[in-house]
C-alpha cells in the first residue's frame, strides 16, 4: 500500500531531504537504520515520522507465513519494511508539505513585534544565537569544537580561539548577543557558516548520562540548512543582505537581488566554461559584496565586458551591427579607459543597470555558443 503523507511534514528543503535520503538508502551499513531515524528526527516536524518508521520490521514477513499480520513489530497497514518504506519516502518528497509557522501570537498580533529602524534589531542577535544553540545541540559544531565524553580527558578546543583564528575577535564564546555591535553580528554570521557540519550518524552513551555522540561529519548539508535559517532570519528582520549559496562569495553576506536576477547569476556561474566562470565569479563577488564601492562595481563591469569582448565576432555575427551598443557604453562612459573624454557625470544606477545588462549578455553568449555546439 501507499504511504499515507498527510501526516508528515517537511522542516527541510525537499531536495536535501531526497539527498540526504537517497544517501542512506544505498548504504550497506548495519547501522543505515540508525542513520535513518537521525534523518528523519531532523528533517521532519515532530516524531510521527519516526515512530511509523520504528514501527516496522526490518525485513518483511514471508508471505506463506499465517501469523505475518501479526508478527511483532509488523505493519499490516503499510505491508512493508523498513527500507521500502523510507524509499518510498523520499521517492515522493516531492508531495511532502513544509511544516509551517505558527500563526503570530499575541504580543506580536497587538503589534509589539520588532521594530525596523535601519540596523539590526537585539531580537534578531538573540534570534541568531537560538539558531546557533539548536546547531550546537544537534551536533553541527562537533568537528571544529569537539565534544565531551566520560571515557575520553583529552581537552577540548578553546571555541573561542577557534573563531578568533578566523574574525580576529577573541572571547566570543560562549555567545552574549547583547554585547553585538553590527560589524561583529555579521561578522559570526560569515563564520558560522564556514563552522557548521551535519553529524550523519549519531549513538547514545548511555554510561553516566553521558548523551549523544556525533560522526560522519559533511558540511554541504548543514551550509543548505545554515543559510536557509539565516537568510530568513535576515529577511525576518528587514535586512538587505543575505548568504551567498554560490559563487566565489559563498557563504558571505551579499546584497538582496530579485529571484531572477539570482536566477541569472546561477545560470552564468553554471553554463560558463570554466575559464569563464572563474571571472564571472569574479565580478559577481565585486559587484553585490556587503562592502562594495563604486569603484568594485566598475571592476566588475570591466571583467565582464572583457569575456564579451574575446566573443564579439560570435555576437556580431548574431546581433549585426547591433553588437556595437554593447561595446560603445563600456567605452565611451569612464569604465574600461578612463580617458578624459569620458562621461564620468552619471549616477551609481547606471553601474548596476549595464553590470546586470552585461551579465546578462554573457548568458546569452553562453546559450549562443552551445547552440552553435549542439548544430
Amino acid at each position: 500500500m501507499s504511504l499515507d503523507l498527510s501526516n508528515y511534514e517537511l522542516r527541510w528543503p525537499t531536495f536535501l531531504f531526497a539527498s540526504e535520503g537517497e544517501r542512506v538508502l544505498r548504504s550497506s551499513h548495519r547501522s543505515w537504520e540508525e542513520q535513518a531515524g537521525w534523518l528523519l528526527t531532523e528533517a521532519l516536524a515532530g516524531t510521527t515520522a519516526v515512530a511509523d518508521f520504528e514501527d516496522l520490521p526490518n525485513q518483511p514477513a514471508p508471505s506463506d507465513d499465517p501469523w505475518a499480520s501479526t508478527t511483532p513489530g509488523w505493519n499490516t497497514r503499510h505491508g512493508m519494511d523498513k527500507r521500502d518504506w523510507l524509499t518510498e519516502l523520499v521517492n515522493r518528497a516531492s508531495e511532502l508539505r513544509h511544516a509551517a509557522k505558527p500563526r503570530p501570537y499575541w504580543p506580536l498580533r497587538q503589534g509589539r513585534g520588532l521594530s525596523h529602524d535601519g540596523s539590526t534589531p537585539r531580537d534578531t542577535r538573540r534570534d541568531f544565537e537560538r539558531i546557533i544553540s539548536d546547531f550546537a545541540d544537534s551536533g553541527y559544531l562537533v568537528e571544529v569544537f569537539g565534544e565531551e565524553c566520560v571515557d575520553d580527558p583529552n581537552e577540548l578546543p578553546d571555541a573561542s580561539r577557534v573563531i578568533e583564528r578566523r574574525l580576529g575577535i577573541p572571547d566570543l564564546w560562549p555567545l552574549a548577543p547583547t554585547t553585538w555591535d553590527e560589524d561583529t553580528f555579521f561578522g559570526l554570521i560569515e563564520v558560522f557558516h564556514d563552522l557548521v557540519s551535519r553529524p550523519r550518524t549519531r549513538r547514545f552513551h548511555s554510561w553516566n548520562s553521558c548523551g549523544w555522540h556525533y560522526s560522519e561529519f559533511h558540511n554541504g548539508p548543514a551550509r543548505i540548512l545554515y543559510r536557509g535559517k539565516v537568510n530568513e532570519l535576515l529577511r525576518e528582520a528587514g535586512v538587505e543582505y543575505e548568504l551567498a549559496a554560490e559563487g566565489e562569495d559563498l557563504g558571505r553576506l551579499v546584497a538582496v537581488t530579485d529571484d531572477a536576477r539570482s536566477a541569472l547569476v546561477h545560470r552564468a556561474l553554471t553554463d560558463s566554461a570554466p575559464d569563464i566562470t572563474t571571472r564571472v565569479r569574479h565580478a559577481v563577488a565585486l559587484f553585490r559584496g556587503r562592502d562594495t564601492t563604486v569603484e568594485s562595481k566598475r571592476s566588475a563591469i570591466v571583467t565582464l565586458a572583457g569575456i564579451l569582448e574575446e566573443r564579439r565576432a560570435l555576437l556580431k555575427d548574431k546581433l549585426g551591427k547591433d553588437e556595437g551598443a554593447l561595446f560603445e557604453i563600456a567605452n565611451r562612459y569612464d569604465l574600461r579607459h578612463r580617458k578624459a573624454d569620458q562621461r564620468g557625470d552619471y549616477n551609481e544606477a547606471f553601474l548596476d543597470w549595464v553590470f546586470w545588462w552585461y551579465l546578462g549578455t554573457v548568458e546569452l553568449s553562453n546559450r549562443l555558443i552551445a547552440s552553435r555546439a549542439a548544430s
